[in-house]
C-alpha cells in the first residue's frame, strides 16, 4: 500500500472515531410501511404505535437512525385502505405491516415485499397463507381469533345472564367477512347452552341503531360483537345503545367493556404489535416470512363491567370476578 493511500485510509478511520454521528449517518435506513385498519384518532392508536416502535427499538431499530416508518390510517374504510395500501406497496418499502384483515386485503397480490400482519382472523381459511406452521409465501404474522372462541363467548354471556334464550352476532360482512367462517360454529354451540343464534349485519350507524332496537324488543335477547374493525370503530355507540336498551352483551375487545359493555373476552391488541415488531426485525435482519410461523395469541383476557351488570340487574359470580383480568366497578 502506498503511503498516500495509507494516510487516506487512516484519516477516514480516525474521522469515524472522532465523529461517531457521521458514521451513523452512513448507516442504511430500512423503510417500513404500516397500514392501520383504525383511525389515527382511535383511543388505542397511540398505544399501538408505541408498542411497535418500542419493540423495534429494543431490537436495535431506531427512527431517524436506521429505520423510517410511514403510517397510513384507513379507519375501516375499504376504499381508503385500498388506496393507502397501493401507495405503500408502490413505495417498495423493505417490510409492510398490516393491522387487521381489511388492511391486509390490499396486499394480497403483493408478492415481492415481505409482509407482517397483526390481528388477522384465520389467515389460512382466508387464503393469506398456506398454513400456520409454514406460511409459504411473503406473508406471516399474528392471528387473533379461532372459531372455538364463539363457544367461550356464549358460555360467559350465559353464565352472567342465565335468562338469555337468543343471541345476535353483530358485524359488518364487508369489513369482517371472516366472521362467516365461524358463525356456523356459534350457531351449533348455542344449542348446548339453550340458546339460538342469528347473524345481524350492520353497515352504518342507523343499521346499528335498528339492529339493537329490534333485538331489545325480543325477550331474553343478548348480543355478541366479534372481531370487526367497523364495530370496533363504533364501540361507543354500540355499548351506549345496548345500555339504553338493557341488552346484555359480550365483546371481542376490552375497549367495549371499558366504555360500558357488560363483558369482553379477547386478545391484547398491544401485544400483537409488540410481537409484530419482533418479526419485522427478524425479516430486516435476513429471515424469510415463509420460514416464520403464523402465531396465535398466547392468552385471552376477561374484562367485566360490574357497574353495567348492576344496571342490567345481573349478578356476577364471585368466582368469575376473581378470574377476570380487569374488573370495572
Amino acid at each position: 500500500m502506498r503511503r498516500r493511500e495509507f494516510i487516506a485510509l487512516g484519516g477516514g478511520a480516525a474521522a469515524a472515531l472522532l465523529h461517531p454521528r457521521a458514521a451513523h449517518s452512513q448507516e442504511r435506513i430500512a423503510r417500513i410501511g404500516v397500514l392501520m385498519v383504525v383511525a389515527e384518532t382511535d383511543p388505542g392508536a397511540k398505544d399501538f404505535v408505541a408498542a411497535l416502535e418500542t419493540g423495534l427499538s429494543a431490537a436495535g431499530w431506531h427512527k431517524g437512525r436506521n429505520i423510517e416508518i410511514t403510517y397510513r390510517w384507513g379507519a375501516s374504510n375499504p376504499e381508503l385502505l385500498s388506496r393507502y395500501g397501493n401507495e405503500l406497496a408502490q413505495s417498495t418499502p423493505d417490510v409492510l405491516v398490516a393491522f387487521g384483515t381489511p388492511a391486509l386485503v390490499p396486499f394480497k397480490n403483493v408478492k415481492t415485499i415481505p409482509i407482517v400482519f397483526a390481528s388477522v382472523s384465520d389467515p389460512v381459511a382466508q387464503g393469506f397463507v398456506a398454513s400456520l406452521a409454514h406460511p409459504g409465501g411473503n406473508m406471516t404474522g399474528f392471528s387473533n381469533y379461532e372459531q372455538s372462541i364463539g363457544g367461550k363467548w356464549l358460555q360467559l354471556l350465559k353464565e352472567v345472564a342465565p335468562s338469555l334464550t337468543k343471541v345476535a352476532v353483530m358485524y359488518n360482512p364487508q369489513t369482517a367477512p371472516y366472521n362467516a367462517l365461524w358463525l356456523h360454529s356459534i350457531e351449533t354451540a348455542a344449542s348446548g347452552f339453550g340458546l339460538s343464534a342469528v347473524q345481524t349485519s350492520v353497515h352504518t350507524d342507523d343499521d346499528i341503531r335498528g339492529a339493537i332496537g329490534t333485538l331489545a324488543a325480543m325477550p331474553g335477547a343478548g348480543l355478541i360483537v366479534p372481531s370487526d374493525s367497523f364495530t370496533y370503530e363504533h364501540s361507543a355507540l354500540i355499548v351506549s345503545l345496548a345500555a339504553d336498551n338493557k341488552l346484555p352483551g359480550i365483546y371481542a375487545f376490552p375497549q367495549f367493556a371499558r366504555e360500558g359493555g357488560l363483558l369482553a373476552y379477547g386478545i391484547d391488541l398491544v401485544e400483537q404489535f409488540r410481537n409484530a415488531a419482533d418479526y419485522v426485525s427478524r425479516i430486516l435482519k435476513g429471515d424469510k416470512p415463509a420460514d416464520l410461523p403464523v402465531q396465535g395469541p398466547t392468552r385471552y383476557t376477561l374484562t367485566i363491567n360490574l357497574k353495567t351488570a348492576k344496571a342490567l340487574g345481573l349478578s356476577v359470580a364471585s368466582g368469575l370476578i376473581a378470574a377476570a383480568d380487569e374488573v370495572i366497578e
